[in-house]
């Protein structure tokens, strides 16, 4: 089972929030580039840390062969299935319509469950492909990564994230 980046995600702060955050004047910042470095470090760890989707980004999860029941997507939210693709017995590559699975969304997990029963698979690794859609960037997040940007930004030798950033995240942490 493996996880792919298919679109990254999408913009989650913008420079504008990030200098009035750290109270820097000036459109274009000399520190611009570094701000946007931050940004991604910082998302990049929120990710890590909640094990969700920061930003609206398309993933796709590749699973050797269908399970007996639910598959779950991780790093929800998730609001869409784009695809569920898989190779069947004669080593063609198929496309499941819509109408044999659904999403239930309701909750941290989310999970593609079929509605009669997955199709056989050929013996193939990654035999299994779902595509879908993940991510938000709720208000807590926001504020979570606008510290953290901060925190980079202020002690660039010795950063320590703070535990406010840490709290904020844990409202939207997947625990497993």
């Amino acid at each position: 089972m493996g996880i792919k980046v298919i679109t990254p995600a999408s913009a989650v702060l913008t420079l504008a929030q990030m200098r009035l955050h750290l109270r820097l004047v000036g459109d274009p910042h000399p520190e611009d580039a570094l701000l946007l470095s931050n940004l991604a470090a910082a998302a990049h760890f929120a990710e890590h840390y909640t094990g969700r989707s920061i930003g609206v980004q398309t993933l796709e999860l590749a699973l050797d062969a269908f399970p007996s029941g639910a598959i779950q997507l991780k790093q929800g939210p998730v609001t869409s299935i784009i695809s569920i693709k898989y190779i069947d017995s004669a080593g063609v590559e198929q496309t499941l319509a819509s109408t044999f699975y659904a999403l239930d969304d309701y909750g941290i997990e989310n999970w593609a469950i079929p509605v009669d029963g997955w199709r056989d698979t050929g013996s193939a690794a990654n035999a299994v492909k779902i595509r879908y859609v993940a991510g938000n960037v709720p208000p807590a997040v926001q504020a979570a990564l606008l510290l953290t940007v901060g925190e980079l930004y202020e002690n660039r030798e010795q950063a320590e994230l703070s535990r406010g950033a840490c709290a904020l995240l844990d409202t939207v942490k997947a625990y497993s």
